[in-house]
C-alpha cells in the first residue's frame, strides 16, 4: 500500500463497502483500528492494547485471526502502531505520527457541522509535474483527495473552503511537491454555474448514495449487540461519509441533500454508544471490575 494512502484513516478504495477484503461487511480492517484508536482509546489516555482484546473486538466484526494479526503487523511497518513486546504476546499503541494524524481528523470526526464551510469560500490549486516526477502523481492525487480536493481537469484541483495546503503535503510527505504546485483562496464571480462546476469535481450522486446508506444504517441498531464492536464500526463508517464528502455546499445541491442528517445521526449514535463501550473495553483491559452491568 502506497505511504500516504496507509497513513490516511478513512482511505479505502471505492468497492470497499461491496468487497469482504478480509474485513467486517467490507471494512477495512485498518479503517476500524483507527476508528478504535480515535474514538476510544486516544482520548481517555488507555494503556496499549493487547493483541488478544484485538482479536476478540475483530473476531466480534467477523475479522479472521489472520486477517488481525497481518493488519496489526502492517499497520506496525508503516509506522502507524508501535508493538511492544509482553511476555510471549504483545501489546499497542499509536506512534507519535499516527497520534497527529488522528488528532487532526478528528476536528472533523467531532465537529456538530464538518460539512459546512464559509459560504463561497473555495480554494484553488494547480501543479505540473515534470516527466521525471511522474511517480508522484498517485501519491499528490491520493492526499489531495483525503484533503477534500476534487479535480476540475488534468493538474487543476478545487476544495471547498480554505485549506492548508502546505500543511497536506508536509502531513503527506510530499514538502518537496510545494515548489511544483500553487494554491489561492478563491470565490466563484457572477456567471460561474456552480453547481456544474461541483459535479465536475465530484461524483455527487456517489456522495449522496454514501450519506444515505450511513442513515440507513445507523437510524436504527441493536442495544443487544455489543457497543464496543458497534462503536468501532460505527467510526470506521463515518470516516467513509467524511472522506467522500468534503463539505460540498448543500444550497447548490438540491433539495433534501442529506449531510445535515448525516452528521446528526453520527452524534446521536456514538453518544448512545460511548458510555457502554468505554465500560467494555476498561473490562477487557482489566481496569474496571466484571460486575458494572452495561
Amino acid at each position: 500500500m502506497d505511504a500516504v494512502e496507509s497513513r490516511q484513516p478513512g482511505r479505502d478504495s471505492d468497492d470497499d463497502a461491496t468487497q469482504p477484503m478480509g474485513s467486517a461487511n467490507g471494512r477495512r480492517p485498518q479503517a476500524l483500528v483507527f476508528s478504535f484508536f480515535g474514538g476510544l482509546v486516544r482520548r481517555r489516555d488507555l494503556p496499549p492494547i493487547p493483541t488478544a482484546v484485538f482479536l476478540r473486538l475483530f473476531s466480534e466484526l467477523g475479522v479472521a485471526p489472520a486477517a488481525a494479526r497481518a493488519t496489526l503487523a502492517r499497520m506496525t511497518r508503516n509506522g502507524l502502531l508501535e508493538r511492544i513486546p509482553a511476555g510471549r504476546a504483545a501489546r499497542y499503541r499509536l506512534t507519535e505520527a499516527a497520534d497527529t494524524l488522528i488528532s487532526k481528523a478528528a476536528v472533523r470526526v467531532d465537529s456538530p457541522a464538518p460539512f459546512e464551510h464559509p459560504d463561497g469560500q473555495w480554494t484553488l490549486l494547480s501543479y505540473s509535474l515534470p516527466e521525471a516526477r511522474r511517480d508522484l502523481r498517485h501519491r499528490l492525487r491520493a492526499a489531495l483527495t483525503w484533503a477534500g480536493f476534487g479535480g476540475l481537469r488534468d493538474g487543476l484541483w478545487i476544495a471547498p473552503g480554505r485549506v492548508d495546503v502546505g500543511a497536506v503535503f508536509a502531513d503527506s510527505g510530499l514538502t518537496d511537491v510545494a515548489g511544483l504546485a500553487d494554491w489561492f483562496a478563491a470565490s466563484p464571480l457572477p456567471g460561474v454555474q456552480v453547481e456544474e462546476l461541483i459535479r465536475r469535481a465530484w461524483p455527487v450522486d456517489r456522495i449522496r448514495d454514501e450519506h444515505e446508506r450511513f442513515i440507513q444504517r445507523w437510524r436504527s441498531w441493536s442495544a443487544e449487540e455489543d457497543p464496543l464492536a458497534q462503536i468501532t464500526l460505527l467510526g470506521a463508517d463515518w470516516l467513509r461519509v467524511l472522506r467522500a464528502d468534503p463539505g460540498l455546499p448543500a444550497r447548490f445541491l438540491g433539495d433534501g441533500w442529506p449531510a445535515a442528517q448525516s452528521a446528526a445521526t453520527y452524534r446521536q449514535c456514538y453518544q448512545a454508544l460511548l458510555a457502554a463501550a468505554e465500560r467494555r473495553l476498561d473490562r477487557e483491559l482489566g481496569l474496571a471490575s466484571l460486575e458494572v452491568p452495561d
